[in-house]
């Protein structure tokens, strides 16, 4: 019979029971399977709409082999969970809706969102010219109530820097400065400018 106070031994593991901690799944993992790809887009797509190149990125970072990731999106692209052609056209309406931004502000999103020229090309055309000419004169007048009371020339470079960051051309930026400025009475320019200016003056 064992003497209750002493320690049993502990028995020694068989060959081959290591525990995986020390053993080789832990040295030479496998590598992420389709249903770990299936996984990280869906909850990607849950948080928000991704183009592929957005998903493809996820997935790398978690190590799924392009294959397996190429396999996954090419069975989500069937089914309509991936669109870029979709994603393109509702950032192009959100952005210009939401934000002001021009056609060069949101060519540049979409290429940060890794869509492609002729898919972002043809989500462009949803805004033309006389969308931008509204969209910068919004801007300009909610900006325009900010600054009452500064000087013209303030407040010229104030509106002509807010407008290029949204990416709208010089020569739409300063006619829409121009006209909301008059509206309120302003002489835009004081008393030593006669011209339009420098575009890269005032926006900078």
């Amino acid at each position: 019979m064992s003497n209750p106070g002493t320690p049993r031994r502990r028995t020694r593991r068989r060959d081959g029971l290591e525990p995986p901690s020390t053993g080789a799944a832990a040295e030479d993992p496998e590598p992420p399977t389709e249903e770990v790809a299936r996984t990280i887009a869906l909850r990607q797509l849950t948080a928000a709409p991704r183009s592929r190149a957005q998903l493809e990125a996820a997935m790398a970072k978690k190590d799924v082999p392009e294959d397996v990731a190429a396999r996954v999106l090419d069975r989500f692209t069937e089914v309509g969970l991936v669109d870029d052609v979709a994603y393109a056209e509702m950032l192009v309406r959100t952005r210009h809706a939401e934000r002001g931004l021009a056609r060069r502000a949101l060519a540049a999103e979409l290429r940060r969102k890794g869509i492609g020229p002729e898919v972002a090309q043809v989500a462009l055309e949803q805004v033309d010219g006389d969308d931008e000419i509204a969209a910068a004169r919004r801007l300009a007048e909610k900006k325009a109530r900010s600054t009452t009371g500064l000087d013209p020339q303030v407040r010229r470079r104030r509106l002509a820097g807010m407008l290029a960051r949204k990416g709208f051309p010089g020569g739409v930026a300063m006619r829409v400065i121009d006209e909301v400025l008059a509206a309120e009475g302003v002489d835009p320019f004081g008393t030593d400018d006669e011209g339009g200016g420098d575009w890269g003056a005032w926006s900078g």
